[in-house]
């Protein structure tokens, strides 16, 4: 491989100031979330006009199949575009990311339907949807790493908090533009050409990142622990780093994913079309539940991040997964009754789970490891958890349903809830650590937990 360009970093100056690395950052979160979101909504339209050829459950199975694709890609693209963050640096990567994913999105409104080139069209939405996960992989854990290696001292889990809630701004965004798109053109011209339209906004959002993440530079944080390695190993190999010298981090991300995607999932990801496709509840209504929900979560998140900041992660999440264990199954069955009030309050029940429990979990998976490896790190574990936990929940919900009965989806959000307390319970307190960088210690601070714990040691600054 050619030799790597060394990653840069400036001083803050107008152009460059924390609270741009933060938007910086965020949007491509933002970008990540609109496409993976697009066509969540789209699945009923979509499975008319791309699996037209069997039953209309069949075919929704087979577009939520599509849908799970792209978090099968996850993984590689965490490896591959976290093994070039670590060793090119945050900011070249990301803009890269953003670039496939915005693209992507814009061809998949651009695609012929079967009835134009038959089986061609969903082998090509297949192609799109395996772009946009393996620009995920990349794009989720590096704009996380970007912004907790650019926030100010005590301030990581609130910025973190930000950019989880701009992955549900989207829903809100969405629900609006769904909606304007079906009065201004009617049904039948929506179900027929403007369902497009959003995909390839979708397009024009990551054009706006990619301007904004050029003007940025990599945090200082990651400069000085990227020139610390390269003295001390030259050639090593972040993701090599990461699985010999921090396991026990690894597959405490991976499962720590568990509660936070299915939970987060089971409401962006398939609440919609459960209302509409199984309830029977009137597009409209679903949609403006759903966006109410995603909109409540949105600006709640970053409070509960700075509440993480202020009494720990750790206990934060412990309550948020309590909620979700008794607060999950009277939410199915509410979201079931069809009414827009309780489907709203459904909705609610299952969002306040989220929103106490994934700001903390997310910035302990960030600070669990080493600086110099952390993209490799959380790249190839959160996307492994997310290739598991994340792209299957939407379509094993459904099959819970088919198969058991409406209110199923809830016992698998209660086990993940089950299994995120027993990890959480064995992942040491990340709050008060630094995260400057000790190169020289050829360990990881997930594998001291008495180091993590060690604590009110003021945070340096970077």
């Amino acid at each position: 491989m050619a030799r790597k360009p060394a990653p840069q970093a400036s001083p803050d100056t107008p152009t460059d100031t924390a609270r741009r690395r933060l938007v910086g950052g965020s949007i491509g979160t933002l970008v990540e979330w609109f496409d993976f979101l697009v066509y969540s909504l789209s699945t009923p339209v979509l499975a008319r006009l791309f699996f037209p050829e069997v039953d209309p459950v069949a075919s929704l199975l087979a577009t939520l199949a599509v849908f799970g694709v792209a978090f099968f890609m996850r993984p590689l693209g965490g490896v591959l575009f976290g093994y070039l963050g670590d060793r090119w640096g945050r900011i070249r990567v990301l803009s890269i990311t953003i670039l496939i994913m915005g693209g992507a999105t814009s061809l998949i409104g651009l695609l012929p339907t079967y009835a134009g080139v038959g089986v061609a069209a969903p082998v090509l939405l297949v192609v799109c949807r395996m772009l946009q996960g393996l620009s995920a992989g990349g794009e989720h854990s590096g704009a996380l790493t970007y912004v907790l290696e650019s926030a100010p001292d005590g301030r990581r889990g609130r910025w973190i908090g930000v950019v989880f809630a701009w992955s549900f701004l989207p829903n809100a965004i969405m629900g609006g533009i769904v909606l304007g798109l079906r009065g201004i053109f009617g049904e039948e011209a929506y179900q027929e050409w403007a369902w497009r339209l959003p995909f390839l906004l979708g397009g024009v959002l990551a054009g706006v990142g990619l301007w904004l993440r050029r003007r940025l530079s990599d945090p200082e944080l990651f400069v000085e622990a990227a020139a610390k390695r390269e003295q001390a190993a030259p050639r090593a190999n972040p993701l090599k780093t990461v699985l010999t010298q921090s396991p026990g981090s690894v597959v405490r991300v991976v499962l720590m994913s568990a509660p936070q995607l299915i939970t987060a999932w089971m409401i962006i990801g398939f609440m919609y079309t459960y209302m509409v496709t199984i309830v029977g509840m009137e597009a409209g209504p679903a949609l403006v539940s759903n966006a109410i929900a995603a909109l409540t979560i949105t600006l709640a998140t970053p409070f509960s991040g700075a509440l993480a900041d202020r009494i720990g992660r750790k206990p934060v999440m412990f309550v948020g997964l309590v909620w979700s264990i008794v607060s999950s199954y009277p939410a199915m069955v509410l979201v079931g009754r069809g009414t827009f009030t309780q489907a709203l309050m459904g909705q609610l029940l299952l969002g306040m789970g989220v929103i106490l429990f994934c700001p903390g979990s997310l910035v302990t998976m960030l600070e669990l490891f080493r600086t110099s490896v952390r993209y490799s790190g959380h790249a190839l574990s959160y996307a492994a958890g997310a290739a598991i936990f994340g792209g299957t929940s939407p379509l094993l919900a459904g099959v819970l349903v088919t198969r058991i009965g409406p209110t199923a989806p809830a016992f698998y959000i209660i086990a993940a809830a089950v299994l995120g307390l027993a990890v959480v319970s064995l992942t040491p307190e990340t709050a008060r650590i630094q995260l400057r960088d000790k190169e020289a210690e050829h360990s990881s601070a997930s594998e001291t937990p008495q180091d993590l714990a060690v604590a009110p040691a003021r945070e340096e600054r970077h």
